[in-house]
């Protein structure tokens, strides 16, 4: 919920970054967002292949067990919006950075002595950190930008955001997986290099953000403790529309964490082009997505944001997605140009991945100015549990004997549904009619 005085308030004086939807009171939190992900996102394109040799468990064992902590993404990216709500957003980040940090040790030690139980409490319970720390923020922004520039600058957030995981991680982990010695040992020393990342990110976002509007309560002072922290789940009961939303932006990036579990195995070794070469798709795939997030803002907010959702991430996200995993099938297995079709199969899934960037300003437009908080809390949890979704569809299908293509097509069917249901989602937004058609304007000369 926001109180009158979390309503966004004009800047005196407009500078460059406010024009283009960065709020310039919380620039360096984009930043510190960007290489806090960075880190996170180190481990994203090897975890799954490096638990099944240190474990020695199979595929359906390390599938379950980062099931869970998507799961704890799920409830960590609810917390970060009701306690955002409760204690404000500055205080959550914090949180999210202790989480992380403690957690990521522990699994460490449970990796190093081979324990599947420790290994899999750790890294379930290291999912509520990033979620904290990022959503945190988003809040942060939404409350802070303008309402004219809420698509774009949402669009900026997930430029971070993704630009971190897996974009940057992957990177990262490329050159230090061979600088520490490559293989299993080369992963390892990675994602223990990737808690400076994290570290780095948390120390931008406590001494560069300089918005004051993020360190107190957001909801009303009248309100129980235990009212705030359920706002969001009695909206999503009470509101059919705020459901369909949730549930639409938890379908939008589902598949990618899905592709994170299915694809190396298939890129690495069945197609025969490696593990570097993988690493080095998902860098372009992702930096497709970068480029991207920040124009598909901008494009929701003159075309209308329902409009780009629908055509552009949901319809074109489906063809993306089916290019990203047919090409690599079509093509001769280790061709140099067989390889290069297939990065740009993947490229056009990123760049269309990027079309849901809307949801992030029609989530809380579906709602009252007194449940704004409340709807992005569900907004949140909806991005977190998209990590929970994937990869549950993964272990589900695989469990019932499916493989990739039906994973594959699991997710184009959820595509589907997010069609139906973004039928019922166009809002009043600022500059549009109900239908989202943009509003003649006066042009001065």
């Amino acid at each position: 919920m926001m109180t009158s005085s979390t309503v966004t308030e004009r800047p005196a004086r407009e500078g460059f970054l406010d024009r283009m939807g960065i709020p310039s009171s919380l620039a360096i939190g984009f930043l510190a967002v960007l290489i806090f992900m960075a880190g996170n996102g180190v481990e994203s394109n090897f975890i799954t292949p490096h638990m099944v040799e240190v474990l020695g468990s199979p595929e359906a064992t390390v599938a379950a067990i980062v099931s869970f902590y998507s799961l704890a993404v799920l409830v960590g990216s609810y917390l970060s919006g009701a306690l955002s709500d409760l204690i404000g957003p500055r205080r959550v980040m914090v949180v999210g950075f202790v989480v992380w940090i403690v957690f990521e040790v522990l699994f460490l030690i449970g990796l190093s002595i081979g324990s599947v139980g420790f290994t899999a409490v750790a890294y379930a319970l290291r999912g509520f950190g990033y979620p904290l720390f990022a959503f945190a923020f988003l809040v942060w922004v939404n409350i802070t930008a303008l309402p004219e520039r809420n698509g774009s600058a949402v669009g900026w957030f997930y430029v971070a955001f993704t630009g971190g995981l897996p974009t940057l991680g992957s990177l990262f982990a490329l050159g230090a997986i061979p600088t520490f010695g490559g293989g299993i040992q080369g992963e390892t020393g990675a994602m223990i290099a990737s808690i400076g990342l994290v570290v780095i990110g948390f120390l931008l976002a406590m001494f560069g953000i300089r918005a004051k509007n993020g360190s107190s309560r957001i909801a009303p002072e009248g309100e129980s403790a235990a009212r705030v922290l359920t706002s969001g789940l009695r909206l999503t009961f009470t509101r059919p529309r705020v459901l369909m939303g949730f549930i639409v932006r938890l379908i939008n990036t589902a598949p990618q964490y899905g592709m994170f579990i299915i694809l190396p195995t298939i890129i690495s070794i069945d197609r025969g082009w490696g593990q570097v070469r993988w690493l080095l798709m998902t860098v372009f795939v992702y930096a497709t997505n970068i480029l991207v997030n920040a124009l598909f803002g901008w494009l929701g907010d003159r075309i209308g944001w329902q409009r780009t959702v629908k055509w552009y991430g949901i319809v074109g996200g489906a063809l993306g997605l089916l290019a990203w995993w047919y090409v690599p099938q079509l093509v001769p297995a280790g061709s140099e140009w067989g390889y290069w079709a297939s990065v740009l199969a993947g490229c056009v899934f990123g760049c269309l991945l990027a079309g849901f960037v809307p949801m992030g300003a029609i989530m809380p437009a579906l709602v009252p100015a007194h449940n704004k908080g409340a709807a992005m809390a569900m907004y949140t949890t909806a991005a977190g549990g998209a990590a929970f979704l994937g990869s549950a569809t993964v272990a589900v299908v695989l469990a019932l004997g499916g493989d990739g293509v039906a994973v594959t097509w699991t997710f184009v069917g959820l595509y589907a549904l997010a069609f139906v249901f973004i039928q019922f989602l166009q809002v009043d937004q600022p500059g549009h009619d109900f239908l989202g058609k943009s509003k003649t304007r006066k042009v001065n000369a």
